[in-house]
C-alpha cells in the first residue's frame, strides 16, 4: 500500500481567494479615490446631478412641459416666494410661462447628459476604430485618416459642430427637423470630437503592434481584426477612458453653446443651454433666477466631470505614483 498524506483537521480549509469586489476596493485606483477630497466631492456632485436627471419624472415638483398644468399667472414668481394670485410656491422661482425653474432644470439635465454621453460614445467609437486601423494598417490608409484629422484640428470644434449641424438640418425635411434635432446634435458634436481619440489610439497602437504578444498572435494565424480588437485594444484603453471623461464635460458645454446660439435642442425639448438662452433675455429686467440657476447647474456639472477626468488622468499616470 502507498502512503497517503493525511489532512490535519486543525489546519482547516485553505483560505478562499478574495472576490472581485474586494480586489476592486483594495486596488490602487480605489485607494487614490478614497483619499482624494476633490475626487470625492466631484463624484458626489456628479452623482446627485445624474440621479436628479434620471429621476426627474418622479422627483420634479411639476411637469414643466405639459401645457395643461401651466398657469401664466405664475409667471416671474421669485424663488421661495408664494404667488399672490395663485398661491403657488416655487423653490427656485418660475419663468415667464409660469414653469417651475427647478423642474425645468431637472428635465433639461436629461437632455444635456444624454447628448453629452451619446456624443462622447460616438466620438470614442469612431476615433478608436480609425486610430487602430491607421496605426495597424499603415500606408495610404494611415496617411488619409491622419491628414483628415490634421485638417479638422485647424478649425475650432464648435465651428465644426455648427457646420455639421447646419448641413444635416438642411438636408432633413422640415416636418422632421424637431424630431431628429437631438440626434443631429449628437452627430455634430461626435464628428467634431473624434480626432483626439484617433490620435491617442494611433500613437499607442504604433507602440503595441511591435511587441511580442502581437507577433505571436500573427504567427498562430490570428486575423488583423482579431489582433486589433482582442489584443491591442485592451492595452490602449487607459488613456482613452481619461480622454472620454474630460470630453464628456466638453461635450456638455458644446451642447449648451449650440443650444444657447439657437442651433441645438428644439424648444419642445429644452436643455440647459436652451434654458440659459431663455433666461438671458430676462436678466436685465430683474428676473435673474431664470438664468442664474440653470447656469449654476451647468457650471457644477461641467466642473465636477472635468475634475474627475483630471483626477483619473493623474491616478492612471505611473510617473506620478
Amino acid at each position: 500500500m502507498t502512503d497517503r498524506p493525511e489532512t490535519d483537521p486543525a489546519a482547516g480549509a485553505p483560505p478562499r481567494p478574495p472576490g472581485r469586489l474586494y480586489r476592486a476596493w483594495d486596488s490602487d485606483l480605489a485607494y487614490a479615490f478614497r483619499h482624494s477630497p476633490v475626487a470625492l466631492v466631484s463624484a458626489f456632485v456628479t452623482l446627485v446631478l445624474v440621479l436628479g436627471a434620471v429621476l426627474a419624472p418622479w422627483i420634479a415638483p411639476y411637469d414643466p412641459f405639459n401645457p395643461a398644468t401651466l398657469n401664466l399667472m405664475n409667471g416671474f414668481t421669485p424663488p421661495g416666494q408664494t404667488n399672490a394670485i395663485t398661491g403657488d410656491t416655487f423653490l427656485l422661482g418660475s419663468d415667464d410661462q409660469g414653469r417651475d425653474v427647478l423642474s425645468t432644470i431637472l428635465f433639461g439635465l436629461r437632455i444635456s447628459l444624454f447628448v453629452g454621453v451619446a456624443a462622447v460614445l460616438f466620438a470614442l467609437s469612431l476615433g478608436v476604430s480609425l486610430g487602430l486601423i491607421a496605426a495597424y494598417v499603415g500606408g495610404w490608409t494611415e496617411t488619409i485618416i491622419m491628414r483628415i484629422a490634421d485638417v479638422q484640428l485647424t478649425f475650432p470644434a464648435i465651428l465644426v459642430a455648427m457646420l455639421i449641424f447646419g448641413v444635416a438640418k438642411g438636408i432633413t425635411p422640415v416636418e422632421y427637423r424637431d424630431q431628429v434635432a437631438i440626434w443631429t446634435l449628437i452627430l455634430a458634436i461626435g464628428l467634431s470630437d473624434w480626432v483626439q481619440f484617433a490620435r491617442v489610439v494611433r500613437g499607442a497602437t504604433l507602440v503595441e503592434k511591435n511587441k511580442e504578444y502581437v507577433q505571436a498572435a500573427r504567427l498562430i494565424g490570428r486575423s488583423p481584426v482579431a489582433i486589433m480588437v482582442r489584443h491591442i485594444l485592451p492595452n490602449v484603453l487607459s488613456p482613452v477612458l481619461v480622454i472620454a471623461t474630460i470630453s464628456l464635460a466638453l461635450a456638455i458645454i458644446a451642447e449648451a453653446t449650440l443650444s444657447f446660439l439657437g442651433v441645438g435642442a428644439p424648444p419642445t425639448e429644452p436643455s440647459l443651454g436652451t434654458l440659459i438662452r431663455i433666461g438671458q433675455g430676462f436678466l436685465f429686467s430683474g428676473e435673474w433666477w431664470i438664468l442664474f440657476f440653470p447656469a449654476c447647474t451647468l457650471l457644477a456639472l461641467a466642473l465636477s466631470v472635468n475634475l474627475l477626468g483630471d483626477w483619473l488622468r493623474d491616478a492612471l499616470n505611473p510617473r506620478l505614483r
